[in-house]
This record gives C-alpha cells, structure tokens and sequence, in this order.
C-alpha cells in the first residue's frame, strides 16, 4: 500500500521542496517533518548529526507509513544519505548544492555557492565543483543567520534585510559573478529578499524542482493528496504550527521516539 512522500528538513527549508513537489505531482501525498529543537544542523558536530538524522527520519517514516523519504535538507544530505539507506527500505532521495546546472547557465564561468558553514566546507561539495564546475570560478560564502532569517518570515517576523545584505555582500566585489546558487533548502524562500540586496540581475539556482524530478522517477505507486498533510516536530509550537498551515499542512505533532534531545556527545 502506497503512502504519502515525506519531506524532511531541519526547520522549515524543506517547505520549498515541498512546493516544488506539489507543482510537479499535485495528487501526490506529502507529510513533513522537521526537527527544529535542533536548529541549525550546520553547526553541529558531523557524527552527532549522523545519528540524530536517523533517528528523526526513521521515527518519521514509521510514524506516517512514508513511501518515499526526500531529506530536503542539505547538511543532513552531505552526511547521512548512506545511513538513511541502509536503515530504510524506502527510496530515499537526497538533496545536493545546485553546482552542476549553475555550470551551465553561467554565463561568465563565475559563479557564487550561498550555503551553511557545513555545506560550504563539506568534501562533497568539492567533489561536486570537481566534477562539474572544475574550468568555473567559485565564490563560497558561508551564510549559516540567512537560515534564521527564512525561519522568521515563515512565522510572520519581520526579516533583518541589512543582515542579509551583509552575508550576501562578497558577491558583489565580484563583477562578473552572474548566478548563485542556493545550497540550503531555507534560502529559496527568501527569494524576494535576496533579488532587493542583488546590485544587478542575478540567476538564482536552487534543487527544488530537480528533487521533484527525481522523486517523480523512483515513486511508481503515489498516494493521493488529501486537504492537508499531516506533519510532526521534535519542538511543536503556534509559529511552526502557522507556517505548516501556510503550506499546507496539519499542526505538528511531537515524535514521541525523540521527546527527549539527544546530547551533544
């Protein structure tokens, strides 16, 4: 029996993931998960993260009788993708920095990557410039505040434009620089914002729409999309309760599985 696809993040940046999904599979079934209580993953230490993941996940997919697990995230993808697979008999799909089309719709072979510290860093994401990006000129700007600035406008909080002008502003001093792209799943949701900090016309690039694909070509069995989806959280509350809402989903319920956090060890 088929169940609904679930989308997983560490806040609510798979939320865009989840706009993607609905445009492309609009009778599809989503559910959402995130584990907010410990925002943000990009600041964790790696093994630690490894295990929570996996955890979160597992108790999630049990929870919602998933078909398919998307880790719409990209720190939890870099990371814990393998784990995921061997503990999971679903498909999982992962989520990874947009390099490879940011290679081609350049136009300059200049091109900036906005990311977590984690993602910035990540051996994966070198792999990946390696690979695809190798004759491109790379502006790494590690933006891990732009996170907390997606999480307040989903809670209807007024967003700090001066702070995400500054995190942006090493782009700038790049002339040629012409496309960016978003390696975090919070920052497509601050799209608007990110275009009235930008002194000229810039691409933005994001995986949204490339996670849809893919997940349109491993779900053969999809479970038909009710009114809302049902969604759980390690730290339910009104804020995170409105923005699901917003997206359409169900009040979070806790994950009875992680009602105590793990410790940081």
């Amino acid at each position: 029996m088929s169940g609904p696809i679930l989308v997983f993040d560490s806040g609510v940046g798979g939320l865009s993931v989840a706009a993607a999904l609905r445009q492309r599979l609009p009778r599809a079934a989503l559910a959402y998960v995130c584990d907010n209580a410990m925002l943000p993953y990009g600041t964790k230490p790696d093994a630690w993260l490894v295990a929570r993941i996996a955890d979160v996940c597992c108790a999630a997919v049990a929870a919602s009788g998933a078909s398919a697990l998307v880790v719409a995230c990209n720190t939890a993808s870099t990371l814990a993708l393998r784990e995921l697979r061997a503990r999971l008999s679903i498909p999982v799909i992962g989520t990874v920095p947009a390099i490879k089309p940011a290679a081609r719709a350049t136009r300059s072979a200049t091109f900036g990557l906005l990311a977590t510290s984690a993602t910035v860093r990540r051996p994966y994401t070198d792999t990946l410039i390696r690979d695809f990006a190798a004759h491109c000129r790379i502006i790494r700007v590690a933006a891990d505040t732009l996170v907390v600035q997606a999480e307040r406008k989903l809670r209807g909080e007024r967003v700090d434009i001066v702070e995400i002008d500054r995190e942006l502003a090493p782009f700038w001093v790049v002339g040629e620089l012409d496309t960016v792209v978003l390696g975090c799943t919070h920052f497509p949701l601050l799209r608007d914002e990110l275009n009235a900090c930008a002194p000229r016309p810039i691409t933005w690039i994001d995986s949204g729409d490339a996670i849809a694909r893919r997940v349109e070509s491993v779900v053969t069995s999809i479970e038909h999309a009710s009114e809302t989806g049902p969604a759980w959280a390690s730290a339910p509350g009104p804020a995170l309760t409105k923005a699901l809402k917003a997206h359409g989903f169900d009040s979070p319920q806790i994950l009875q599985a992680l009602s105590a956090p793990l410790p940081l060890e």
